[in-house]
């Protein structure tokens, strides 16, 4: 069974229902910054390759100068760079919200409340594993579809497919799209089609 792989620098970025480029953000944007410098009217979507979330890149400038916005960006959002907590060893400080008597359970575990609360979401996150890489899939592809196929022809069809774990029904539905918006598409269900 594929993992989902984590939020990381892969991206793709698409011009109209071409392709421009996949890999590390830097390098697709520096890409994507090619195609709208050779043609203004180009219409550029960059996604994040886990979640589809589009990424928003300002292309004005020099190449230099997008590359060092992205960086500072990067920087900016790193959520390990703001955390309480003891980063070298791996923990994270947050706040947690519990009832009273949550609390007091808590309090009379073994190691105390961080270790249980540890163990219970280790447990639970392995009891939902696979539960959680379909949805993960699920929701990255329709997130891409909608963006880039919304208006396609058996765009809702295809949906239904994707949430029903219908892997050839939606193959067939989404046949007719252009390719490139049906090959990444596919790529993106396909863990969620894996482990049914």
């Amino acid at each position: 069974m594929p993992d989902t792989p984590k939020h990381g620098n892969s991206s793709t970025a698409f011009n109209g229902n071409n392709r421009i480029a996949s890999g590390a953000l830097q390098e697709v944007a520096l890409k994507a910054k090619l195609v709208l410098d050779h043609d203004r009217t180009a219409q550029i979507l960059i996604f994040d390759d886990v979640s589809s979330e589009l990424i928003e890149v300002d292309f004005r400038g020099t190449p230099a100068q997008v590359v060092k916005r992205l960086e500072k960006t990067a920087v900016a959002l790193d959520p390990e760079a703001r955390r309480p907590g003891r980063p070298k060893l791996g923990v994270v400080a947050r706040e947690v919200t519990l009832l009273p008597r949550h609390w007091d359970w808590l309090a009379t575990q073994p190691g105390g409340a961080s270790v249980a609360l540890r163990k219970l979401v280790e447990y639970a996150s392995k009891a939902s594993r696979t539960r959680d890489i379909v949805r993960r899939a699920q929701e990255s592809a329709y997130r891409f579809v909608s963006a880039m196929a919304g208006n396609a022809p058996m765009f809702e069809e295809a949906i239904r497919a994707l949430f029903a774990g219908d892997q050839e029904r939606f193959h067939s539905m989404i046949k007719a799209w252009p390719s490139d918006v049906r090959d990444h598409a596919k790529k993106l269900a396909a863990a969620a089609f894996a482990t049914q």
